[in-house]
């Protein structure tokens, strides 16, 4: 079953948050994820207005995407932001209603 890794962000420092976003597609990519949206429009329906960035990314399996986070290549990128270049909440999701 497939998962989702879903983050919004806010970026404070666009040039050293990039250096982050650079390395991220490749990193992705290597545990079989796929990016369904990476930034673009958006209209926030309901919830608070700080975030200006979301991403969906498709993963295989749940445990993909939970060993894309967590992975050493993704910790090094992620280093660029977590200094102050941005705030963001990332949560991965396996797809599919659990509630039935």
């Amino acid at each position: 079953m497939p998962a989702y890794w879903v983050a919004r962000s806010k970026i404070n420092d666009p040039a050293e948050y990039k250096k982050y976003t650079d390395r991220v597609p490749a990193i992705i990519a290597k545990y079989g994820g796929k990016v369904l949206a990476r930034g673009g429009r958006f209209q926030i329906m309901e919830g608070p207005h700080k975030f200006q960035r979301f991403v969906v990314i498709e993963f295989p399996t749940f445990e993909q995407g939970v060993a894309c986070f967590t992975s050493k290549e993704y910790d090094e990128a992620a280093a660029f932001r977590r200094t102050g270049a941005g705030e963001v909440e990332t949560i991965i999701v396996d797809g599919g209603d659990a509630t039935k």
